[in-house]
């Protein structure tokens, strides 16, 4: 079964379309949606949680429409935490008792003292990160089986972030568990993912398992003459310099006399979405 299933879903705003985006995340796995901001992340996140209403396409999760039943099975952290300012921890583990069947206090405290939160400190008193590990321990704390995460590393500095990465591993070890997370520090999707999906001014560009795409793809320099004999479905994206040309390519389209060398998800896409403009 998959995770999520997104068919030809299409928004319309003024002056911004996500554009009949379709994607599949299969369970067990973690997808990273990757995209500059206005890219259509964060509505096709709301538009998958139901709050956001799609002018078109239909969205699928964990085999059912969104639900407020079905949200007991899936923990959410968005770009803006949501939790009101007067709280502190314990007020908010004695709401999300009443709110969740599945809540575990012993995880979600574990969690705190991992992340050294105060227990009586204001939420508003709280820094972005601060704020940012509270949002992911309540969403880690009431047996989700889908995590659904809108820049969940922002604000935190690398120790944290690596940790966090490590959590949410440890979380699909689990083979019902999955996740979808967006991110602008994409040197952190690439070390999490098994999918990457690409979005730019409301468009997919591409949506495919992240270790394929590192093996499809290859640097290359060459000159102008070169790159004109090329065929051009071969190139993903290209900087052209005062004395040469820099591209990403297909690999198999690469001639065998060209030297090559390996790419990353973020030179993939920082190449993919200046081709497109």
């Amino acid at each position: 079964m998959n995770a999520i299933e997104v068919k030809n879903l299409t928004k319309n705003y003024k002056g911004f379309t996500l554009n009949n985006i379709s994607f599949d995340l299969p369970s067990g796995c973690i997808m990273g949606l990757i995209g500059e901001n206005g890219a259509g992340k964060s509505t096709t996140i709301r538009s998958i949680l139901g709050m956001t209403k799609p002018d078109n396409g239909s969205i699928s999760v964990l085999g059912q429409t969104v639900s407020a039943q079905l949200k007991e099975d899936i923990g959410v952290v968005l770009d803006e935490v949501g939790i009101p300012s007067s709280l502190n921890i314990k007020d908010i583990n004695k709401i999300m008792k009443n709110m969740y069947k599945n809540w575990d206090e012993k995880v979600f405290f574990g969690y705190i003292d991992s992340f050294s939160l105060p227990t009586d400190k204001k939420f508003s008193d709280f820094s972005k990160g601060m704020k940012m590990k509270l949002g992911i321990a309540v969403a880690l704390s009431h047996n989700a089986k889908l995590l659904i995460l809108d820049e969940p590393t922002s604000g935190l500095d690398p120790l944290v972030r690596d940790e966090i990465i490590g959590i949410l591993n440890d979380f699909t070890r689990d083979e019902d568990h999955s996740i979808l997370i967006s991110s602008h520090i994409v040197s952190d999707l690439e070390k999490l993912c098994d999918y990457i999906a690409f979005m730019h001014n409301g468009n997919l560009m591409l949506c495919e398992e992240k270790d394929a795409l590192l093996e499809k793809y290859r640097f290359i320099n060459l000159t102008e003459q070169q790159l004109s004999e090329l065929d051009p479905a071969a190139i993903k994206g290209k900087k052209v310099g005062k004395f040469s040309v820099e591209a990403i390519a297909d690999v198999e389209k690469i001639p065998s006399t060209f030297n090559s060398s390996p790419v990353t998800i973020e030179d993939l896409f920082v190449f993919m979405a200046k081709e497109e403009k």
